[in-house]
Order: C-alpha cells, then structure tokens, then sequence
C-alpha cells in the first residue's frame, strides 16, 4: 500500500511501578533518518527500538520520544563520593592548620559539601524494562503507519486523477500532430511565393523540404514513450513496497518527453498543451516528494 512519509503515534504503558509514553513523528526525507530521544537508563535498548521501527518504516524523517516516569521512589540509594568527601577534609584540616580558627570539622559539615552524596537510581532490569516499553512502541508504531497509509491513499488518488488528465491532454496532440506538416507546408508555398516574382516553385523541393520537417516534428515515438511513462507510475502506485524514488525517477523522464514534444512539434497549439501537461507533471512531483 502506499504509504506518505507523514505521520504520528502515541501509545503509553502505565502500572503501579512506572509509565512509559511513546511519541513518533515522521515527515519527509530523502532517505531514512531516525532519531531517538530516551532516557539513559535506556540507552542499551536503542538498537532494538531501531529494529522495530526499521520494520515498519522505511523512509522518511522520523523523531521518537520516549519517556519514563517512575511512581515507587524506593530503588533511589544514596551514593558516597568518597574521593571528593576525603579532598574536602583534607582541605579543611590545610585551613586548621594553616590559619587559627575553631576546629569544627564534622560529619554533617562534609555532607553538605556539593556532590559529597548524591542520589541514585538503582540499576533496573533492562529486560523488564523492555517488557514493558515493546507493547507501546509497536503500537505507537503501528499508529504512525496507519496515518502514512491514509494520507498515502490520497496522494495516489490524486496522482491517478492527474495521470488520467495527462492521457486525455496527450490524445489531443496526437491527433493534432499530422497537421502540423501540412500547416509548415501552407506556410512554406505561401512564404516562397511572395519572394518569387514569375510565382514558378519546384514542388518537388518542396516536397522534399516538408517530407524532411516532418520527421524532425514526428512525436509519435515520444507520445508512445509518454504514454507508457504514465502506465509505469499507475503500477507502480500499486505495489507493495517503498515506491517514492522509483516514481521520481519515472516523473523525470515523464518531463523529459513533454520537453521533447514541445521542441519538436513548432505548433503553438501543441505547445500549448504541453505547458499543461508539464504543469500535471510538476504537481505529481510535489505530490511524490512525500511518498515513502
């Protein structure tokens, strides 16, 4: 199904010990780019986090936030910086000896001192931890692409719509375009007689002049190019996988032929109809930009 690149999902897991809440968010970019935004105590489980998204999401921006809040307060230890604790009474005992103040070093005085004890969370189970935090992140995920898929069942909508626009417009320049040698024809005898006073023209110069322009301006090759372009983004808008660079790419040659026809053709009916097929071409290319 085809998927747009913009999308959002949350999902929490709440009990009596902790909560977790997962927010992702994703928008379009060429290439797949994810970032993770967790806690520490989490860090260890940022590839598995990786792999599940990985699964689901192959192209696109996307943020996660993660948070932990944490309800039972008694896996908090305070912890002794002994090293520092032992500095500071050293520095004291320099100022004792060094300078004649009361001696009252103590035990409440060193505590006090920054960073002397700190508070802690014990290490938890990074496997609990995961237990808990899996459930929400796959339906976080799951969330996101569901979103991706709606907005993607437009943009294919939409792209048909403009595809089918672009076969009609180039049905109507396939039946213009014998006309145009015999239009260069008119023009040329009507051109050649005016130079020409005794009004004598070799047809078959002539001939030859119109048979020559005629395969310069022959478009046929290009509306059949054109045409199987279209057909190509109509199954590829049906395929299962990551299609947006494969569309690109086909967009790009789809330009390239209307370029081609507009040059070859020297109708300004044509032309005309061109410009409003490359204007189709430039939206489906907006449109493409955020299918993954």
């Amino acid at each position: 199904m085809l998927k747009s690149m913009t999308g959002f999902g949350r999902a929490s897991y709440d009990d009596t010990v902790r909560k977790f809440t997962v927010e992702i968010k994703s928008i379009n970019h060429r290439y797949s780019d994810l970032n993770i935004k967790m806690p520490k105590s989490l860090i260890s489980l940022e590839e598995r986090i990786r792999t599940i998204l990985q699964e689901k999401i192959y192209r696109g921006k996307v943020d996660i936030f993660i948070t932990l809040n944490t309800y039972d307060k008694r896996d908090l230890k305070p912890i002794l910086n002994k090293a520092l604790a032992d500095n500071y009474y050293e520095c004291l005992k320099t100022i004792k000896d060094n300078y004649e103040v009361n001696n009252d070093i103590s035990i409440s005085l060193i505590a006090k001192f920054p960073e002397v004890i700190t508070l802690q969370y014990e290490e938890e189970d990074i496997e609990e931890l995961w237990a808990c935090l899996v459930n929400p992140l796959k339906e976080a995920t799951n969330l996101l692409v569901e979103m991706r898929e709606k907005e993607g069942e437009k943009l294919k909508i939409d792209i048909i719509e403009k595809c089918e626009r672009i076969t009609k417009t180039l049905e109507i320049i396939k039946e213009k375009s014998p006309i145009v040698p015999i239009v260069y024809k008119e023009k040329l005898m009507s051109r050649i007689n005016e130079l020409l006073e005794d009004g004598k023209v070799d047809e078959s110069r002539i001939a030859m002049e119109v048979a020559i322009f005629a395969d310069k301006a022959c478009i046929d090759e290009e509306i059949v190019r054109l045409n199987s372009h279209l057909k190509q983004v109509n199954d590829t808008l049906n395929l299962s996988e990551a299609v947006g660079r494969k569309l690109d790419f086909i967009v790009q040659e789809m330009n390239r032929e209307a370029n081609t026809i507009a040059s070859k053709a020297n109708n300004l009916e044509i032309s005309n109809l061109v410009l409003e097929i490359k204007n189709d071409i430039e939206k489906i290319r907006e449109q493409i930009q955020n299918i993954e």
